[in-house]
């Protein structure tokens, strides 16, 4: 196949993590016979310092153009000023939007070798494999506010179809997986937390009758999540209650340096980026972890490109890189490897592994 990706890296460590990334996406196109077109565009505090917005015209055109989106971290100290009229998070805000991005996907499967990097027990950790959907470009992080000097508020809204979107892609995720979707809110005190059961109930009961579901309490799930994480299956929930989730379940693969993510819409162009921030202080030293922004081309494969062997190929190999014990400073201390040897680590893997060892 052939296909043109939008490759954004921004700011702090996001281009040096990227870089691996492309050279990951480059030796599966070799391996397995795609060929992958990757052309560059400017993001974040990096296109305000060449002048430009958030999000410059060019790169906006080039991600509608493109049939995925790679991106590597936005934002910095230089430009920490919550009452800043321009922001570099305007740039990845902007891009969610323009492509109409609903659902944020993140995936926690912790690898064995690590968990005793994880505050949980290790026994909590066996078996854990959760992905959460996020609801993305609803919810009180863009409803109407008001600042006064001695008040404000922040209008929490959400429509029937807003929450029928990302229930469905949440549902069909549980299908292709262990067949349980876990669905968090607030019923017993907000109104759109009713909203979002009565409208979940109806969508798994009559399109997906296949698929258990599960109700919890966003507090009762916050707990759960520490208690029993290996019960999990897909946790769907609304935008603030899944940035919080989302966040608190990062560590229990011990490092958000292992964690990718995906930014769904309604067809199969996605965009694809690490967890982690953008680390200035790690920033040209390379020193920072790769393998997020790797799996995040794992995931690209998969999602929107179709392509499963390629998917499972790039992640066997990130674990057995793992498993060897070949990875940064924050996996393995002052053994670790710097960021371009991790990422020649998982293509040495790629290029000797069996095709027929992937399923």
């Amino acid at each position: 196949m052939r296909a043109l990706v939008a490759v954004l890296p921004g700011d702090g460590i996001g281009p040096e993590v990227t870089a691996q990334a492309v050279r990951v996406l480059n030796a599966v196109g070799q391996r397995f016979g795609h060929r992958f077109e990757c052309r560059d565009g400017l993001i974040g505090g990096a296109a305000m310092n060449a002048g430009a917005a958030p999000l410059p015209d060019a790169s906006e055109a080039l991600c509608r153009e493109a049939d995925a989106v790679l991106l590597g971290a936005v934002g910095g100290p230089q430009w920490d000023d919550p009452q800043a009229a321009v922001r570099p998070e305007q740039g990845l805000l902007g891009l969610r939007q323009s492509l109409q991005l609903f659902a944020n996907l993140r995936p926690v499967a912790p690898h064995p070798l690590l968990h005793d990097a994880s505050p949980l027990k290790p026994s909590l950790l066996e078996g854990v494999d959760i992905m959460v959907v996020r609801e993305l470009t609803g919810g009180i992080y863009f409803g109407d506010k008001t600042r006064e000097a001695d008040a404000a508020s922040d209008l929490c809204r959400y429509t029937v179809g807003e929450i029928e979107r990302v229930v469905r892609l949440a549902a069909r995720l549980a299908q292709q997986r262990r067949g349980k979707l876990t669905s968090v809110d607030k019923a017993n005190v907000l109104a759109t937390s009713q909203l979002w059961r009565a409208t979940t109930g109806r969508i798994v009961g009559e399109e997906f009758p296949s698929i258990e579901l599960e109700t919890l309490l966003v507090d009762a799930a916050a707990m759960h999540l520490l208690q029993r994480p290996a019960e999990f299956d897909v946790i769907v929930t609304e935008n603030l209650f899944g940035d919080i989730l989302t966040d608190e379940a990062s560590v229990l693969a011990g490092s958000m340096g292992l964690l990718p993510s995906a930014s769904l819409g309604e067809g199969s162009r996605g965009l694809y980026e690490p967890i982690h921030g953008s680390a200035p202080d790690l920033a040209g030293r390379d020193v920072a972890n790769p393998y997020a922004a790797i799996l995040s081309v794992a995931m690209m494969l998969r999602l929107s490109f179709g392509l499963d062997a390629e998917a499972q190929a790039v992640e066997l190999a990130v674990s057995d890189c793992v498993s060897a014990r070949v990875g940064t400073v924050d996996l393995f201390g002052e053994s670790g490897v710097s960021t371009t040897q991790a990422g020649q680590a998982v293509i040495t893997r790629l290029q000797e592994k069996r095709l027929d060892t992937v399923a």
